[in-house]
């Protein structure tokens, strides 16, 4: 299942001393600047072309499924940014202006950092009303400048990082005082001003910045694209952006390598846990409350690993509508980063207070995931575009293979009603879309997603009682409407994903090593050995002196009754 096919592109660096070496005692700006060379040496395992990045090849999709993201999800992050963002934008033009091939190259190499630089402070998804502005001066060159606070770039890690950094800026393009709309930049990261933002709590650390321009010059060069104003700014924005669109999809894949590491590690983890007298010890593994989340985020796994496969070949279809393409990516994006989340929690939860140590893998998943939700569009945001763009009849999803079906029914029950809404009010912009429409997208778009990894996993033949629990978890999200409206009551429901348990707890062990994600887990609680390693590795307080605890002194002085006890 870990493989797809493919070959194991980071098994040899996992021994050397960049991926072996503890992280967690290690100063936060350390770790951060590790995270670039770890980076570096994965994305230089996959040997990316441009070619690679253009055409979505299968080594492109692989790189966003490396398992080694559930060592340094930093590293994905900054991976990420460096090839689908900035490189990849940058490779659109580069086939119409050949001399920026060498730049993408270098980029591709790790000669150079790359970032990209779209969304300001004070703006955050209202990217179409950016303040930064390029602005054509009289030389030939363009001016970059940050004119409000709000106007700062928001989270790229600009800050220097070992070497030379160019970033794609996005800024209002002024010509002869016209504005013509939004382009990208090239703009060497030696200019501006960078500042270091406090870094995120829970996750591998990086250097997240604030940056902001003033009187920058750049060449003519730096421009990507025309000075010509476009017949639509919104469609020309939307076109410029449009890495943006695939890093929806792709950066969602790294929470597929997480879902995997949390069945490995709540497994290993729950068998060697045992209680009970020496003579009837037992694996806490053995109890339903121990295993149900660990049986359910494996359920998640393969069925989300058949949606990701049908996801992509949706995507990467070039006769679909382009935005029927990036529904498929949004919907596929707030599916799996809702179970990942949840499966974090509830595995995490299982293991008790060793579950909340970022050194076991899997609360700073949890945290890790969260940006993965925001980065590359928010989930929610996402949802109120798609779901909306439906409602009044742009397009249409991917319909249901079979509409009879419990969770089709379910999705398309609520589109219907959402429908009935929308009738009642008169205008699609009103107030009380808000109200009464905008609440209930992500639900939709998550019922919606469900349904399509159903249908996906059902075709491409995944366990059927692995696809029963995932309908039984299903319906637990909402379980009125099952009982409304498909007669499933709160037994019925719940007899479902006893059945299905039951079925899916013996095949668990083979389950697991299917995943084959045991030489990129290192939680040290997962076996008796790596928990001796791991406590031989802490840090040692000790002494000898003797602890004056005052005892005496306070029985010469207390209460007779008192004293005799002490």
């Amino acid at each position: 299942m870990s493989s797809e096919g493919f070959p194991a592109r980071t098994l040899h660096l996992l021994d050397t001393e960049l991926f072996s070496r503890p992280v967690y005692f290690m100063d936060q700006d350390e770790r951060a600047r590790l995270s670039y060379e770890k980076a570096k040496a994965i994305g230089l395992s996959y040997d990316m072309t441009i070619h690679d990045i253009l055409s979505l090849t299968p080594k492109f999709w692989e790189m966003h499924n490396e398992p080694a993201a559930v060592l340094d999800g930093g590293a994905m992050t900054l991976l990420a940014i460096q090839y689908n963002l900035c490189a990849g934008t940058i490779a659109r033009y580069s086939r119409r202006r050949p001399e920026l091939v060498p730049l993408v190259e270098d980029l591709l190499q790790y000669r150079k950092h790359g970032q990209f630089m779209l969304t300001e402070l004070g703006h955050g998804l209202d990217i179409a009303n950016m303040e930064t502005t390029a602005t054509l001066l009289p030389s030939g060159e363009f001016l970059l400048n940050s004119p409000t606070p709000s106007a700062a770039k928001f989270m790229p890690p600009t800050v220097p990082a070992g070497l030379p950094c160019v970033a794609v800026v996005f800024a209002r393009l002024i010509v002869d005082g016209e504005e013509r709309g939004h382009r990208p930049f090239i703009v060497p990261l030696n200019d501006g001003k960078h500042m270091l933002l406090p870094y995120r709590g829970g996750t591998n650390p990086l250097t997240h910045s604030l940056t902001t321009f003033t009187n920058v010059r750049i060449p003519r060069s730096a421009l990507l694209g025309s000075l010509e104003a476009p017949a639509s700014v919104h469609a020309n924005l939307l076109d410029i952006i449009s890495r943006v669109t695939v890093g929806t999809i792709a950066l969602s894949c790294v929470a597929l390598p997480v879902l995997k590491a949390l069945v490995t590690i709540g497994t290993m983890y729950s068998l060697r846990r045992q209680v009970g007298p020496p003579a009837r010890r037992m694996p806490i593994l053995s109890f339903r409350t121990q295993h149900a989340p660990v049986l359910a985020a494996a359920a998640d796994a393969y069925v989300m690993q058949a949606l990701q496969r049908w996801a992509i070949e949706r995507f990467c279809d070039e006769g679909l509508d382009a935005r029927v393409r990036h529904g498929v990516a949004a919907v596929f994006k707030g599916v799996i980063i809702r179970h990942s989340q949840q499966d974090a929690v509830a595995v995490s939860e299982r293991c008790g207070a060793q579950g909340l140590f970022c050194h076991n893998q899997m609360m700073c998943h949890y945290n890790e995931t969260r940006g993965l939700g925001i980065a590359e569009g928010d989930v929610l945001g996402l949802a109120i575009r798609l779901i909306n763009e439906i409602l009044i009849g742009r397009y249409e999803m991917p319909p249901p293979a079979d509409p009879n079906s419990l969770l089709a029914r379910h999705e398309a029950s609520l589109l219907q009603d959402l429908r009935g809404v929308l009738k009642s009010i008169s205008h699609h912009r009103s107030t009380e879309v808000n109200r009464l429409i905008l609440p209930h997208c992500q639900p939709v778009m998550e019922a919606m997603g469900h349904r399509m990894a159903y249908e996906a996993a059902v075709v491409q033949g995944v366990r059927q009682c692995l696809v029963d629990l995932y309908v039984a978890n299903v319906v637990k999200l909402d379980p009125a409407w099952y009982s409304e409206h498909a007669g499933l009551g709160q037994r019925a429901q719940q007899e479902m994903a006893t059945r299905a348990m039951d079925e899916v707890l013996p095949i668990l062990g083979e389950l697991v090593h299917e995943m084959d994600m045991f030489a990129y887990v290192n939680a040290p609680i997962v076996s008796d050995e790596s928990w001796a390693e791991f406590v031989g590795s802490l840090k040692v307080f000790g002494g000898d002196a003797h602890v004056d605890l005052g005892l005496e002194r306070v029985g010469r002085h207390a209460d007779p009754l008192v004293r005799s006890h002490l």
